[in-house]
């Protein structure tokens, strides 16, 4: 497959047009909405990782946009390579932060993401209708076992990850479904796995927030981590 090669993916896509996907394109800002949302949010607080999530979170709308306009196979590459960036740097932060672990063991256990993909990805890709929606499909899962993990721990944290696991599920139905409903509903259904996932990352970040506050006594102001 060539860095150029088109790519035709989605309902409302009828040609290869930059702007053949005009809500799928648009939607892309609820990404900058929610990262400009919590960057006000935790702004003024010690957590790095907290604004590197935030960074992250926008990149992820910015490569959607270019794979929604240019649909090219470089484009595809721009869109989810944010993606795994911002599953790797939370489920560390989480690992390091919630858990208390080392750095050191945080980042190892944090590999073990691939491993566990491999692993539960097969499974989900039995599923009928679930189609490439699959791919994303073990997220979901291992956000609700950090959370069963975490209930007695961190029982604030853990309720939030399970929301988020819930917007998220959600969010991949919509995904799932964009295809099989393209008859019906010519624009497809997409676009509401931006606006759900913006609103489900945004959501990610406030539950790291606040389990950081939690962790610090309520304060207002975060320690250096």
């Amino acid at each position: 497959m060539e860095w150029s090669e088109y790519i035709d993916g989605y309902c409302e896509r009828l040609s290869p047009a930059y702007w053949a996907e005009p809500i799928n394109a648009v939607t892309n800002l609820a990404f900058l909405i929610s990262a400009f949302i919590m960057w006000s949010r935790v702004a003024g607080q010690k957590a790095p990782l907290a604004y590197l999530l935030i960074a992250i979170l926008a990149g992820i709308g910015v490569g959607s946009f270019l794979f929604h306009t240019h649909a090219k196979v470089w484009a595809a590459v721009a869109d989810v390579t944010p993606i795994l960036m911002f599953v790797l740097v939370y489920i560390f932060a989480i690992n390091r932060d919630v858990w208390g672990l080392k750095p050191w063991l945080a980042a190892a256990l944090t590999l073990l993401f691939f491993p566990f993909v491999a692993v539960t990805l097969p499974l989900f890709q039995t599923i009928p209708g679930l189609g490439g929606s699959a791919s994303y499909a073990p997220i979901p899962l291992l956000i609700l076992i950090y959370a069963a993990l975490l209930r007695h721990r961190a029982p604030g944290t853990a309720r939030g990850l399970a929301l988020g696991a819930v917007i998220l599920i959600a969010s991949i139905t919509f995904r799932a479904l964009d295809e099989p409903l393209c008859g019906s509903f010519s624009v497809g259904t997409h676009f509401m796995w931006h606006i759900l996932n913006a609103t489900m990352l945004g959501w990610m970040i406030e539950v790291y927030r606040r389990s950081l506050l939690r962790r610090n006594g309520q304060s207002g102001n975060l320690r250096a981590t």
